[in-house]
């Protein structure tokens, strides 16, 4: 399967899913779609060359502990917590906190794309 970024308004968004109800009426078999809409000014940051690193990192570790993430990209903690803001905001990476036994607690990025290719649509 493919997740699908698609750039658009909610108006798009409503439109792709009352073609998706059409078909559903008329009988015909649907295959399963990840698509996630996404702002057109959105689209342009996850296209950033640092996100799209972090993307391809996040690909090859699919759950990775938040300092071993910042050590491994090279990263501060605002940029790196800006470009994890814009990939949650999709719904791209979830953050959880996990307890760490007698330290507090840890920052967990998991992947929600796993190995799926990631596939951008603008629509102007």
């Amino acid at each position: 399967m493919t997740v699908e970024l698609k750039t658009g308004s909610l108006k798009n968004f409503f439109a792709s899913a009352k073609e998706t109800a059409k078909e559903i009426d008329e009988g015909q078999r649907l295959t399963p779609k990840k698509s996630i809409w996404v702002e057109p000014s959105d689209l342009m940051l996850i296209l950033k060359p640092e996100r799209t690193k972090l993307v391809q990192y996040l690909r090859k570790n699919r759950t990775v502990i938040y300092s071993e993430l910042m050590s491994a990209m090279n990263r501060t903690p605002v940029s790196l917590n800006n470009d994890l803001k814009i990939l949650s905001k999709y719904q791209l990476i979830k953050i959880l906190k996990k307890p760490n036994p007698g330290h507090g607690m840890h920052k967990i990025i998991e992947t929600t794309f796993g190995n799926e290719k990631i596939e951008f649509k603008a629509i102007i």
